[in-house]
């Protein structure tokens, strides 16, 4: 099972931010829901951090596992017909 990456019931804090005038215009035009959309962008931003993390702490274990294959390949080499 995957572990939430926040909770996704915790209160609501406002905040204040400066946004570029013409795209805040704009985003109004369309009718863009700017807290909806910032909450979005910060989860794919959060989730890359944490990938990026993920895959520096397990680089070294990654390396060797690719050193391994590459010297000795994988089980099914033999039973492969492609």
């Amino acid at each position: 099972m995957q572990e939430a990456l926040y909770d996704t019931n915790a209160p609501k804090k406002s905040t204040n931010l400066s946004v570029n005038s013409d795209l805040l215009r704009q985003a109004k035009n369309y009718h863009i829901n700017l807290s909806k959309a910032l909450e979005q962008r910060l989860v794919e931003m959060v989730l890359e951090e944490k990938r990026r993390e993920w895959k520096e702490e397990n680089r070294d274990a990654i390396e060797a596992y690719n050193r391994r294959i590459e010297a000795g390949g994988v089980f099914s080499d033999g039973l492969r017909r492609f």
